[in-house]
């Protein structure tokens, strides 16, 4: 009974924050979403930002077996968009804080496993690089960006994406044409031999 209150004080908390941001979200907000005392917000968690920490916790928890070891640059890109276009709230929340909505206490921390991501997630192009996967001629931190990109364009610009695409944000036909279009532009170059016709 307790871990499922719990989870729907969770529940509630991450679709609170996403519509919000944490500044805007209330702890009131929460328990009414979750049908639950406010006193219990402070009972589970130790109050909004105890919801924010354990949140982060489980996210993290979470990424860090996204993609298989073995996964190719396009099933690799095609599991971060799904987890990011799946979790809209999450996403949301992703964006208000990148836009300066992150309290300090905890925030450091947040950051610190984000640096500490993007540095393997360079690091994995990189060997992509290496192993001719991926062209070179590109920097890999510009590939990890590029990605973000695609992940987020969605969220943050819905209508930019509809009007430049013709597809829905989110979609599925969203997520092929990304993973299609970076796979392809950003796969390895063929080599062009200079052999006169005839």
């Amino acid at each position: 009974m307790a871990e499922r209150t719990r989870q729907k004080i969770l529940d509630a908390a991450m679709v609170e924050f996403g519509a919000k941001g944490y500044s805007g979200a209330r702890t009131a907000g929460i328990a009414a979403r979750a049908g639950v005392n406010q006193q219990l917000i402070a009972y589970y968690f130790g109050g909004k930002q105890g919801l924010l920490d354990e949140l982060r916790r489980r996210w993290s928890t979470r990424q860090e077996t996204l993609v298989p070891p073995e996964a190719t640059f396009a099933e690799s890109l095609q599991a971060y968009l799904d987890v990011t276009l799946d979790h809209l709230d999450w996403a949301r929340l992703v964006v208000w804080q990148a836009l300066g909505d992150d309290p300090g206490q905890g925030a450091e921390e947040s950051d610190h496993t984000q640096g500490r991501r993007i540095e393997d997630g360079v690091r994995r192009i990189r060997d992509r690089q290496r192993a001719g996967e991926l062209t070179d001629s590109v920097s890999a931190e510009f590939i990890v960006l590029l990605a973000h990109m695609a992940a987020f364009a969605p969220v943050a610009m819905p209508q930019m994406v509809q009007s430049i695409l013709g597809v829905a944000p989110g979609s599925a036909e969203y997520r092929r044409l990304c993973r299609d279009q970076l796979a392809t532009l950003l796969g390895p170059r063929e080599a062009v031999h200079d052999t006169p016709p005839g």
